[in-house]
């Protein structure tokens, strides 16, 4: 017969990482860039005050538990004050990704049956337009102060500010099954309806431990966070949440993404830590490259940058680090791991190595962090050796990583033995580190052997003319399919494609190298940032290689 343990038994709930941050590091600064250009300045004991206000807001207007109330908003104070306060009250936080298309927008919040809507201004003339079709939204609520609200046609229209001062802030919160709905995310799929992801409280406080542990992402009460990814992405990493259960100061900069807005921020307001997919850090990169800061570089605190959504290029580490001393950490996950799967973080044997050999480690996507696990698989669905030399399909498991989508029974996603099939292929190393070499659905294949996209485009990068890169596979008559590679020169280069090729003909295999290279001035992103190869393959499906003799 077992033995109980005789350990107190407390929920793991959303709220409780609210009231140790008022408790415990109340006069931690809060900065958030509003709507209009105004910066706010607040910290986390006025924010937990203003959450209980607005849970008496949101109670008010009729949600209840297991309600769905969306937001449509950048990362502001405000939208944090919403991730607390609907799930603390036992409602479920659906943030809703503004990128995604019009039709999209419509589905999701049709399929999650949201009641009400949160947005900021910048979505107001979005949501005129979608009104009709929001067939479960009764009331729509402005992220603005009463005199900011313009007149729209959308039903019972309230000024969020207007709401919160008419309320009390003595909410209790209440307790409930640590398994309880928190939050929702839709996946933003290139292909079909986007599927929804339901976190539990329980997997939300949890992914929050594994964020602040010294061999996930290191958050802890010394830092100064800027949150370039947005709190419509996965929670924006879970970073909201782990920053209120360890005391960070997190600077959130409402839309101002561009590479100036970043560089400023970083700057002034002292951030040691910040987290972004490529895109974003190709743009500060940029704003550095046209704008000499020599003076401003030393100001800066900035020590690590997390790297996630794709794969972070090489020239991205080596930049981050040569330029700047800041150390890159790549992160791998989905919506459906919370996202945190893997961390990129370096091993004591790793310690004192040459640059060249610690940037392969840091160009992988990282080891497993504990209560994930990551193995690939086979064809046959056989486990693969961690030999660094067996591909396979990466699937996971663990309490944070999801077992069905919204609205489909519980299991469903998953293999017999629990496993979840994430699309991406890989091989794992002896040390555990995961190298992803593409989607499975990205994958090329040329005479039966197959070439990793991701590794062209990764090499293509370190050029110095070339802005964004992105390898298709194109029809071949003779060899099945071969790389086409498409090119963004950053902003005045010239560039041709002999040029380009002759840089890579001695980074990759000769079989690897591109057949044609061709430029555009941009490139489809999916709403989340990744490349769109989806959009690409169409637009140069009728394209005949210049090395396809038929």
């Amino acid at each position: 017969m077992s033995l109980s343990g005789l350990m107190q038994s407390k929920q793991l709930l959303i709220s409780g990482l609210l009231t140790h941050a008022a408790t415990h590091h109340g006069d931690v600064e809060l900065v958030s860039q509003l709507y209009g250009g105004e910066v706010r300045r607040s910290n986390w004991r006025t924010l937990a005050q203003r959450a209980q206000k607005l849970a008496h807001v949101l109670a008010g207007l009729g949600v209840k538990p297991g309600d769905r109330v969306a937001t449509l908003a950048w990362n502001t104070d405000r939208h944090l004050e919403l991730y607390y306060a609907v799930a603390g009250m036992g409602a479920v936080l659906h943030t809703v990704n503004p990128r995604l298309f019009p039709e999209q927008i419509a589905y999701i919040v049709d399929h999650a049956a949201d009641g009400i809507v949160f947005f900021d201004l910048d979505f107001a003339d979005l949501l005129v337009k979608l009104a009709p079709q929001l067939k479960t939204v009764k009331r729509f609520v402005a992220l603005c102060r009463p005199e900011q609200l313009p007149a729209l046609d959308l039903p019972h229209l309230s000024a969020y500010e207007a709401l919160l001062d008419a309320a009390d802030e003595d909410y209790v919160w209440p307790e409930f099954d640590e398994n309880t709905a928190s939050s929702m995310c839709y996946t933003s799929g290139t292909t079909g309806n986007p599927k929804g992801v339901l976190y539990s409280h329980r997997s939300t406080v949890l992914h929050s431990f594994a964020a602040c542990a010294a061999d996930g992402l290191g958050l802890c009460a010394r830092d100064c966070v800027l949150l370039a990814v947005p709190m419509f992405h996965v929670n924006a990493w879970g970073v909201p949440y782990a920053s209120a259960m360890c005391g960070a100061k997190m600077v959130l900069p409402g839309s101002a993404l561009s590479g100036d807005k970043l560089f400023a921020a970083l700057r002034d307001e002292g951030c040691t830590l910040s987290l972004g997919v490529p895109t974003v850090w190709l743009g500060l990169f940029q704003y550095l490259d046209q704008h000499p800061l020599e003076r401003d570089l030393p100001k800066l605190r900035l020590n690590r940058v997390v790297v996630g959504g794709s794969a972070a290029p090489r020239a991205i580490i080596e930049r981050f680090e040569k330029q700047l001393g800041v150390f890159v950490i790549q992160a791998w996950g989905m919506s459906e791991t919370s996202p945190l799967a893997t961390i990129s973080n370096l091993l004591p044997k790793h310690e004192g190595q040459p640059l060249d050999e610690r940037y392969a480690v840091q160009c992988r996507q990282g080891r497993a962090i504990y209560g994930v696990e990551v193995a690939v698989f086979d064809a046959e669905g056989r486990a693969l050796p961690h030999d660094g030399q067996s591909v396979g399909e990466i699937r996971v498991r663990g309490p944070w990583v999801l077992s069905a989508y919204y609205g489909t029974e519980p299991g469903s996603a998953l293999d017999a033995q629990g496993w979840l099939s994430t699309g991406d292929v890989a091989y794992i190393d002896p040390d555990g580190y995961v190298q992803i070499t593409d989607r499975s659905k990205d994958v090329i294949k040329s005479g039966g052997e197959w070439i990793s996209s991701i590794d062209l485009e990764n090499v293509a990068l370190g050029h110095p003319k070339v802005g964004e890169a992105a390898v298709i596979g194109v029809a071949h008559s003779k060899w099945q399919e071969r790389p086409l590679l498409v090119i963004v020169p950053k902003p005045g280069a010239e560039l041709t494609g002999a040029e380009m090729l002759d840089f890579m003909k001695d980074r990759v295999a000769r079989w690897w190298l591109p057949d044609d290279v061709v430029f555009v001035d941009e490139l489809p992103h999916t709403a989340t940032g990744k490349l769109l190869k989806t959009a690409l393959r169409e637009q140069f499906r009728n394209l005949r290689l210049s090395t396809d003799p038929a």
